[in-house]
């Protein structure tokens, strides 16, 4: 399985504060985040119901997930006005367990990323960053 490093941005994981380093690891069936050596969720591919990708996932995902915004914190927010992050969002309902995180990929692997989460589930990733 493919595994790639990511900070966690928002979303709905209740034991992971906003910056936290994860992993995600993809397979043909399910992707799963690793929070230190623990894995927090697996989400099965086919429970997937959005993928997208830019500077406003964290409104596309909170929307999706019932907050009204993915909140984090100050020094992320400073951050984000000063540089060009690359962020990732999911959003999944898995037999009624709806959840939703923003992701903040390295660079160098974030159209890859985009790439292998498109492959298996099935859906293509929006892009936040176009007008609508």
């Amino acid at each position: 399985p493919a595994v790639y490093k990511v900070i966690y941005s928002g979303g709905s994981l209740p034991t992971v504060k906003g910056g936290e380093d994860l992993r995600l690891q993809i397979n043909a069936a399910n992707l799963t985040l690793w929070h230190k050596k623990e894995g927090i969720v697996v989400i099965p591919a086919n429970a997937i119901t959005d993928l997208s990708y830019g500077q406003e996932v964290h409104r596309r995902v909170g929307t999706a997930i019932g907050l009204a915004v993915v909140s984090f914190g100050i020094g992320a927010m400073m951050l984000l006005a000063k540089s060009k992050k690359h962020y990732i969002g999911m959003t999944w309902d898995d037999e009624g367990k709806k959840g939703g995180v923003a992701l903040q990929a390295d660079k160098n692997e974030y159209r890859g990323l985009i790439v292998a989460m498109e492959g298996i589930t099935g859906k293509k990733a929006v892009n936040t960053d176009q007008p609508k």
